[in-house]
């Protein structure tokens, strides 16, 4: 018997009529056994593999075998627009089982949420961030709406894992554990990555070692590997253009009549290169974060109904959101990760007949560089592990405060107990509670914990909604065209001083500055001929490039490259790319080089992380005022060969945490409510990348005649 047999015959009989499949997926039947079964399970596919049936159909079949009542099921996901993309799709599927489905997020009116709580649907589709509101929430009655959840799906479940949004998620999916009563199967979704044992692992929180658990992965090769491999299915080539003009006219040229998805890596180069692709007559649209939700869904649903057009976005593309059928992918420059390009280049080939695909459209030398180290990478079968960010200390102040609201008063000998001994939410999280009882976010009476004045005064505001969010966004302006929202803007944009008219850049147009309403932290404009501007501020700590990546980088200089289509173009700048770079790249070890103003640099090829490492290490020859990059370390200028070598020699038994600068604990939210020795080691450890200054230190050095070799 095959295991799609054992799903319920209501969701067989639709698979069958109404979808009129000739079959499951191999996902699909893999994923029904263990998921009938109560087993937590990570699922794992290439983008548009089927993975939200594949968990949702067994998980249906048991709702309706079991007779699960009230809000049994919870659909989790990291964005609210691919909740909005999923609603209909789900709505579907819940009924035939005469089921209901609802979407409960921050975008969602308090008249339907109020309905929800009525009528309580049986899957909730939401995200972490509103999970905690309703926990936190007078107006929820948590155990009653809570107390029938048996399951959790976690979409995209690598893009909460990799960063403080993957802590916050296990946090409070153990305080839900606790309010239903019982463990709650989890379910991760998620496209290839390097390490999904570990990844299931961590999902399961608490429960890991303790409950059944498998990875359901066929067809897919899910270690990560760094030898020899096959090539991997697609059609890719690596074009070298040297500029956002020249990209532009590329793509007005290529491709006439296909829908293209062009990835940018931020927000002002979607907005430079979607108004120049307009001027050159390209039906374009924008997506991206700073954007209005109402106008990226106007963007999104145009696109997903033109044909010859082009829509140029940011990450906010790159995870399962429905944009129709795709013919290309194009990749200005490159992503950070292997991970991210396989998200990207899945956007494509879903049609029978066609193949995957994505032209890499290189800016500058390093762009390129990055590409074809990229395409190495992936032409080897390697796939980045997901690694939760390291002592997520501040997150666990945020949820000793988060349960106070929740529970009004916890025990201060028995608060551990609500995550379930989860690690770092446990006995080692006493000294942040007593640093919360000391400045006074947390009172203390009768061995009782509850809020106190001072998380009142920097989180109460909107009933605690600072609260709950887990990063700190720098400041923005809302830009409104009379009433309607276009986006958000950088204030550096509104206080810089400019000749003539104050031009904005949104939504791929110019805009005229009409009035400023600083207080409201609003922005009013007129379209404009042209000339705008768009900035953003990142915001917190930089990211750089990783070891793998850019050992990738020196490998093409060395003469590697990848298996891929390169034009002509490409082919020349990266031969000049080697030629100027010489000098500083050797098969036998890393380069020590004087440039001829007397500038002595340690070329570590190491990443921006491991580099950040050696800095600290070997304080005693870094020039300590310098910013760390991916590729070298500056170094004192009037280093010798001996003090190099016992720097060195030394440096191996005593690698460093880097050093934090204090300006940068503004970025670590709740980052107040730790000592701030915490909250620095916090960042160092999050900075550092202790084994790649290790490989580093263990190779040769090379030294050239200029240090006095």
């Amino acid at each position: 018997m095959r295991e799609g047999d054992q799903l319920h015959p209501v969701v067989l009989h639709h698979v069958v009529n109404t979808l009129q499949w000739p079959a499951l997926r191999p996902l699909q039947e893999a994923a029904v056994g263990p998921l009938l079964d109560g087993e937590d399970a990570l699922l794992l596919a290439p983008t548009a593999g089927g993975k939200t049936e594949a968990a949702m159909f067994p998980l249906l079949s048991r709702m309706a075998q079991e007779n699960w009542s009230g809000t049994s099921l919870l659909y989790v996901c990291p964005l609210k627009a691919l909740l909005n993309n999923l609603l209909p799709r789900l709505e579907t599927y819940t009924g035939w089982l005469g089921r209901r489905a609802a979407l409960w997020h921050g975008d969602v009116t308090m008249g339907r949420r109020r309905t929800i709580l009525r009528e309580r649907p049986d899957v909730l589709l939401t995200t972490p961030e509103s999970i905690e509101s309703m926990l936190v929430s007078s107006a929820v009655d948590h155990e009653e709406f809570f107390g029938q959840v048996r399951a959790v799906v976690v979409d995209e479940v690598h893009a909460f894992a990799g960063d403080d949004r993957g802590w916050h998620l296990l946090a409070v999916l153990e305080r839900l554990s606790r309010v239903a009563g019982r463990a709650v199967q989890r379910v991760g979704l998620s496209a290839t990555v390097g390490n999904p044992d570990e990844l299931l692992g961590w999902l399961q929180g608490s429960g890991s070692g303790r409950r059944p658990a498998r990875v359901v992965a066929p067809g897919v090769e899910t270690a990560a590997r760094t030898g020899p491999a096959a090539s991997p299915a697609g059609e890719v080539e690596l074009d070298y253009v040297g500029s956002v003009h020249n990209a532009a006219t590329v793509i007005a040229a290529l491709h006439r009549g296909e829908k293209r998805l062009v990835f940018c890596d931020s927000r002002a180069l979607v907005e430079d290169l979607g108004q120049r692709l307009r001027a050159l007559g390209v039906t374009t649209f924008l997506s991206h974060a700073s954007l209005a939700v109402e106008e990226r869904r106007r963007a999104e649903e145009a696109f997903a109904q033109e044909r010859d057009c082009v829509i140029v976005a940011t990450s906010t593309l790159e995870l399962g959101i429905d944009v129709g059928d795709l013919d290309r992918v194009i990749q200005i420059n490159a992503p950070r990760t292997v991970a991210a390009f396989l998200q990207r280049i899945g956007r494509t080939g879903r049609r029978t007949g066609t193949t995957r695909n994505c032209l890499f459209l290189a800016l500058d030398g390093d762009g390129l560089l990055h590409a074809a180290g990229l395409l190495h990478l992936w032409s080897q079968g390697w796939v980045e592990a997901v690694v939760p960010p390291p002592e997520p200390r501040h997150i666990v102040a945020q949820q000793l405060l988060a349960l106070s609201l929740q529970r009004h008063r916890i025990g201060d000998q028995t608060w551990t107990g609500e995550w379930n001994g989860l690690t770092p939410f446990d006995k080692s999280a006493e000294v942040i509670v007593r640093h919360l009882v000391g400045q006074g976010y947390l009172d203390e009476d009768s061995g009782m914990l509850f809020i106190g004045p001072e998380a009142e005064l920097r989180f109460g505001r909107r009933h605690f909604m600072d609260m709950l969010a887990v990063f700190t966004a720098p400041p923005q302006f809302t830009v409104l065209a009379g009433r309607t929202e276009i986006g958000r803007t950088d204030p550096a944009l509104l206080t810089a001083k400019v000749d003539g008219p104050r031009l904005l850049l949104l939504g791929g147009r110019s805009w005229r500055v009409t009035y400023i309403d600083w207080k409201r932290q609003r922005c009013f404009v007129e379209p404009a001929d042209g000339g705008g501007k768009a900035l953003w501020m990142t915001g917190g700590a930089p990211q750089g490039l990783s070891f793998q990546m850019v050992r990738a980088m020196r490998q093409v200089l060395l003469g590697s490259e990848p298996p891929v289509a390169l034009t002509g173009r490409a082919r020349t700048r990266l031969a000049s790319l080697r030629q100027e770079r010489e000098g500083v790249v050797h098969p036998g070890g890393a380069m020590v080089v004087r440039d001829k103003d007397g500038e002595v640099r340690w070329w570590t090829w190491a990443g921006y992380r491991a580099n950040a490492t050696l800095i600290a290490t070997v304080s005693d020859i870094a020039d300590p005022n310098q910013r760390y990059d991916d590729a070298s370390i500056r170094l004192r200028p009037d280093l010798d060969r001996e003090t190099m070598r016992r720097a060195v020699s030394d440096a191996s038994e005593r690698i460093c945490l880097p050093d934090v600068n204090p300006k940068a604990l503004a970025g670590l939210k709740f980052s107040a409510a730790l000592p701030e020795r915490l909250a620095v080691a916090t960042l160092a450890a999050r900075l550092a990348d202790i084994p790649g200054a290790h490989a580093v230190l263990a190779e040769p050095i090379r030294m050239t005649s200029l240090l006095g070799d």
